[in-house]
Formats: C-alpha cells, structure tokens, sequence
C-alpha cells in the first residue's frame, strides 16, 4: 500500500467513547518511553516510533486487521507510524487527532507515573535555546561567524515547524535518559 492512503482519525470524546462501551480495542503509543510514563491514555501500549517493527506488526495483526488507534503527543509521529503500517500492508491504523495532549485537553483520564525526565519538547527547546544564546553570545564576543550556530537553529525550528519532522527531537529520543530504562514500571507493564 502507499502512503497516499488516506487515513482514518477519530477524536479522543469518540475513542472515549467507544473505550467506554466495552469493546477491547488497541491502543498504540508512539511516543518516547519518557513522554509515556509523564502521561499516557490508559491501556495504550507503548511503542517508540523509532522501534516500530511495521513489517512484523503487519505478521502479527494481519493485513485486514485493526482497527489500531494511534497517538503520540500531537499527532505528527502517529501520523507518520501509520503511513510505515500502511506501507507495510497493515491498513487498520486510525489517528488519534490532537494526540495524547488532545486526550488531556478533553480532560479525560491519564495514567502517570513518577518521570524525572522532562517532555521530548522541553528538551528540543532548551537545546535550542541553549545553542541559539552561546551562539550569540560567541558571535558578539569571538567571532561574527558564530552567528551562524543561531541561524542554523532557527533554521530547524521553521523546518520543524513548517513539516511537523523535527531532526533534534528524534536525536534527543535516542538519548539515554529518554529509554525505557528511565521511565520506570510502566513501560514494561502490559495495559
């Protein structure tokens, strides 16, 4: 299949819904572990878009199976891991629209757990930050030529911006404190 597919969304009142009338339905996670254990949709399993096996959660679901509802935090990443399902012949991924802070904002239910680690876009604004302000700082100081470390920054960020693909925050999600190992029991818990 293409990704040209289109792609079935639901709203998080309507999954709620749906939740709430019994039926047993998969809940898929692509987020970091650390954004997981912060707050996450209750019985949704985690899988860090960066370890999404499509072709072998294609084997696993069959390729009429699903339906699959897919968040992550906005709905860029889910967007992206169901485009990889469909790709993989799995056509069966609906879109959570507005994600898991779409989820928040309709103030339904969250399960949380103790995370010492701050949310995937903290970390992407503070590095951000962090860079454009040494780079200033180097330009006026050291060298004009500096000014280009904060060129370069405000680069990615309209990238970002502009695409909803964000280069730093997938670096930044491969980073130690962002693994499972650092965001406790619920990580390994089957919902």
């Amino acid at each position: 299949m293409t990704t040209s597919q289109s792609i079935s969304s639901v709203t998080p009142g309507e999954l709620q819904r749906r939740l709430a009338g019994g039926t047993a339905l998969e809940l898929l996670d692509v987020r970091t572990p650390g954004e997981y254990a912060a707050a996450h949709v209750p019985g949704a399993k985690l899988i860090p878009l960066d370890e999404l096996d499509a072709a072998a959660f294609c084997r696993e679901h069959g390729a009429g199976g699903g339906p699959v509802y897919v968040l992550c935090q906005s709905g860029a990443r889910a967007r992206k891991a169901i485009e990889q399902l469909q790709r993989a012949g799995f056509g069966g991924g609906v879109l959570v629209e507005g994600g898991t802070q779409g989820w928040i904002d309709a103030g339904l239910p969250v399960d949380r757990a103790e995370s010492k680690v701050l949310p995937l876009m903290r970390q992407v604004q503070i590095t951000v930050g962090f860079f454009s302000a040494l780079g200033a700082a180097l330009a006026l100081l050291v060298d004009s030529w500096f000014a280009l470390i904060p060129l370069i920054m405000g680069c990615g960020l309209l990238i970002a911006g502009l695409t909803g693909f964000c280069g730093l925050a997938l670096l930044l999600a491969k980073m130690p404190w962002n693994r499972a190992q650092n965001c406790g029991s619920c990580c390994e818990t089957k919902h």
